[in-house]
């Protein structure tokens, strides 16, 4: 690998191709494109059926441009891992990623008090009890578990990495120690990134599906062409019938309006919805004309 974690801190590789830096911070947060359109990251499930505790996601088309893929000839990429959840799992992989931002100019091995790691995932103070701290803990477990792993066409050479190579947490001194691996530096950096607003994420506080929707639309290109139902179901890894598929899908969208952040409508084309993106506004200023959807209808 031509990338070396003791020469490459996380601010070094944050940056877009203008050279412009994208530095995470409490309001916002920088994110690979490719880790927030193949699904890493999805709503919370009401009801837990049969294999949907765990997800393998095919990453090969989107992580092709790894140094450590082409050095090798690794042409076959899966994350595996338990499922994350976008209003658990993502709100602390933002604390890791800010946490590295602020503490890991030096070192791929960082420590901080489990307060300020709390905050850095946009828990308020009241709520840093015994239970965050356990909430946090079996997150960091999660993240710990999902494994990235590259193989060559006929197998005969495998590397398994990481979102996290290691986490050590100190319950009696109160501290988080994390140790990332050099492969993530290195995906920020070939990847082209996406710059979250963590506001947006707030106003959709417990709207898993509309949080996951938000991070898939904003990865998406600047005009992006009809985003048909299929696809977003294969992104939030649905798991309920189709008709009540598609009706969380039309109330995400709906509360993704009702934020100010997108400007759609919603039409059927070809025998499957779409969602025209009209508009996105990262400031959520609510956009001029802008009405309710219409056309699906509960019975679809």
């Amino acid at each position: 690998m031509t990338i070396k974690n003791n020469a490459l801190s996380l601010i070094d590789v944050l940056a877009s191709k203008g050279e412009t830096k994208l530095t995470p911070n409490k309001n916002s947060t920088v994110q690979p494109v490719a880790l927030m359109r193949l699904g890493l990251f999805v709503p919370s499930l009401k009801r837990k059926g049969k294999n949907t505790d765990s997800v393998t996601i095919d990453a090969s088309e989107e992580l092709s441009k790894l140094d450590i893929a082409q050095a090798e000839g690794y042409s076959n990429i899966t994350i595996s891992g338990p499922r994350l959840s976008m209003e658990t799992d993502f709100k602390v992989w933002v604390a890791v990623i800010l946490s590295f931002s602020k503490y890991g100019r030096d070192t791929n091995t960082i420590e901080l008090p489990f307060s300020e790691f709390a905050t850095f995932a946009g828990y308020p103070d009241k709520e840093k009890t015994r239970v965050l701290r356990e909430r946090i803990s079996d997150s960091l477990t999660r993240l710990r578990g999902t494994t990235i792993s590259l193989s060559s066409k006929n197998k005969d050479k495998l590397t398994v990495t990481g979102l996290l190579q290691k986490g050590n947490w100190d319950v009696k001194a109160d501290i988080i120690k994390l140790t990332a691996d050099e492969s993530l530096w290195e995906l920020y950096q070939v990847d082209n990134q996406v710059l979250l607003q963590m506001f947006v994420l707030r106003k959709l506080a417990n709207k898993g599906t509309a949080q996951a929707l938000y991070t898939f639309i904003e990865s998406l290109p600047r005009k992006p062409i009809p985003l048909s139902f299929y696809r977003i179901k294969q992104r939030l890894v649905l798991t309920s019938p189709q008709n009540q598929q598609n009706r969380i899908i039309k109330k995400a969208v709906e509360e993704l309006i009702a934020t100010g952040y997108l400007d759609a409508s919603i039409q059927k084309r070809d025998k499957d919805w779409h969602v025209l993106i009209h508009g996105r506004n990262p400031k959520c200023h609510l956009p001029a004309g802008v009405s309710p959807i219409e056309g699906l209808d509960d019975d679809e």
